[in-house]
């Protein structure tokens, strides 16, 4: 049998990609970008081309769409769409968040769990690819409606789950409230203490030291790995941070506590500027406890400025720490960052930079970390929690952060070997897709055409 040539396969598997996935926006993107990057590999495995491995990779295991009703303060009811896709298993258990907001949909969920294979083959843990979630916002509810809300959706879910074979975490939307929720009725329906079927629980009960701050504290130790390798650093230089749920919060709290100034943070209503360095203990008591609009801060902090127009980006700044939301990131932006004299961007969200974008970072000479690899913290922390919870032990607080550390540092290393490997070094989308792609291709191929 004549292979087909490695640029002639990657444009058969997009043409099929967008066959079967029409107008699915988020998720053809995501694809699209990591197929631009593997030609090199597939040119030095011709086997995975001949194992249709790619093939097999763009089409989810399994997935689930189903309803969610639920009632509200009011007594009336209330349809939500809930949605799980089991998108590769090769490494071990499904392992992906889930996201409850209103923009919630197939592509989304598609896009976030393709992502997530990738990412997780980059933690070493031994954990597949997985992504889930409800088109239901829990902003302005009350904790009994999302309490409701919860255990109708784990209803439904509770059936596709369990800690060999899924395990959800929390994601926008999805925090220690909703994932408190949904282990009390997985719980109920399963009639077993199953602490490894959910990650992100309270500390109190079975939840991981410094979960909450993973992502956040992983992606500004990403960003210290490449910066340490292109003879930079964190100290003394000013952050721009988008976003104000946990990977913004502790993402401003890593790069303060290494000597940098995190001068921005911003919800859907505009964004907030502190030339002092934002106020943590202020931010966490507007967003996590109050659960207010982040104009607060700015009415109680002397100082800072609310902004409803434009973006963080058009601020200057030399580091950039996209960590609110998809596409938040446009090559307007991009241009505008450069101007400024950004100098690295480190993705915490997934997928926020755009992809002409992220090729105007790379043009210009900017360090740019894809979201794949800097912010996989989160998610490797949760598999030391599942650790954890089936050993039935409790590491403390400095041991749970040295091993972030350690993994992140690791990932770093996998990703820039990578991008040397296949003739870019420094490209780190190049050196994230390539790296991840080689271990969950080489465990498909040894496990057959399953």
């Amino acid at each position: 049998m004549t292979l087909p040539t490695p640029e002639a396969h990657l444009r058969a598997v997009a043409a099929i990609v967008e066959r079967r996935s029409p107008g699915e926006s988020e998720f053809l993107q995501a694809v699209r970008e990591v197929l631009e990057t593997l030609e090199p590999v597939l040119a030095e495995h011709p086997e995975f081309i001949e194992a249709g491995i790619l093939d097999r990779l763009v089409e989810p295991e399994r997935q689930f769409v189903f309803r969610v009703p639920w009632t509200d303060d009011q007594n009336r009811v209330r349809v939500n769409r809930g949605i799980r896709v089991q998108f590769n298993s090769a490494l071990g258990p499904y392992k992906g968040g889930l996201r409850f907001h209103p923009s919630v949909n197939l592509s989304v969920i598609k896009f976030l769990g393709f992502e997530q294979i990738f990412k997780n083959a980059l933690t070493s843990q031994r954990i597949g690819g997985g992504k889930g979630g409800a088109d239901f916002d829990p902003n302005g509810k009350s904790d009994a409606e999302v309490m409701r809300f919860c255990q109708s959706f784990m209803t439904e879910l509770a059936h596709h789950i369990g800690e060999h074979t899924d395990i959800p975490a929390g994601d926008i939307g999805v925090g220690g409230r909703e994932i408190g929720y949904l282990f009390g009725q997985y719980r109920r329906i399963m009639q077993r203490y199953e602490a490894g079927v959910l990650t992100g629980k309270g500390v109190g009960w079975g939840g991981a030291e410094v979960r909450t701050e993973a992502t956040g504290y992983g992606a500004v130790f990403f960003a210290e790995e490449m910066l340490a390798r292109a003879g930079q650093g964190i100290e003394g230089r000013r952050a721009l941070v988008s976003g104000s749920g946990n990977v913004a919060t502790y993402a401003i709290e890593k790069v303060q506590q290494l000597g940098g100034k995190a001068i921005t943070a911003s919800d859907s209503s505009g964004y907030i500027v502190d030339e002092a360095g934002i106020d943590l203990d202020l931010l966490k008591q507007v967003k996590d406890v109050e659960r207010a609009r982040i104009s607060e801060y700015a009415q109680r902090r002397p100082g800072s400025h609310f902004v409803a127009d434009g973006t963080v980006w058009d601020v200057p700044a030399e580091l950039a720490f996209p960590c609110a939301t998809q596409n938040e990131l446009s090559g307007a932006n991009a241009r505008t960052l450069i101007a400024n004299g950004v100098r690295a961007v480190t993705e915490g969200a997934n997928m926020p930079t755009m992809p002409d974008a992220v090729e105007l970072f790379q043009d210009a000479g900017v360090l740019f970390a894809p979201g794949k690899a800097a912010n996989a913290g989160g998610v490797a922390t949760s598999a030391l929690e599942m650790s954890q919870n089936a050993a039935r032990s409790r590491w403390d607080r400095d041991k749970s952060e040295s091993r972030l550390h350690g993994i992140m540092r690791d990932v770093h290393e996998t990703t820039f070997a990578a991008s040397e490997r296949y003739g870019k070094p420094g490209d780190y989308v190049l050196g994230a897709n390539s790296a991840a792609f080689v271990t969950v291709a080489q465990a498909m191929l040894a496990q057959g055409v399953i």
